[in-house]
């Protein structure tokens, strides 16, 4: 919700804030590190959409 500028405002510290910061294309040009955020985000989506297939597939065992 903070990076929609919706939550937390900048001085407190969240995903949506510092990925917020990371679309300034000059702020990524001074401190790339500001891109980290988004490898934890995309690292949390990915593991909730392989739990969601393997409890799919747990739960249909039978489907080919």
């Amino acid at each position: 919700m903070s990076f929609l500028q919706i939550g937390i405002r900048p001085p407190a510290v969240s995903w949506g804030v510092l990925l917020q910061d990371a679309q300034n294309i000059r702020s990524l040009s001074q401190s790339p590190w500001l891109l980290i955020p988004g490898l934890f985000v995309i690292a949390t989506v990915l593991s909730f959409n392989f739990l969601g297939d393997g409890l799919r597939d747990a739960a249909d065992p039978y489907k080919q």
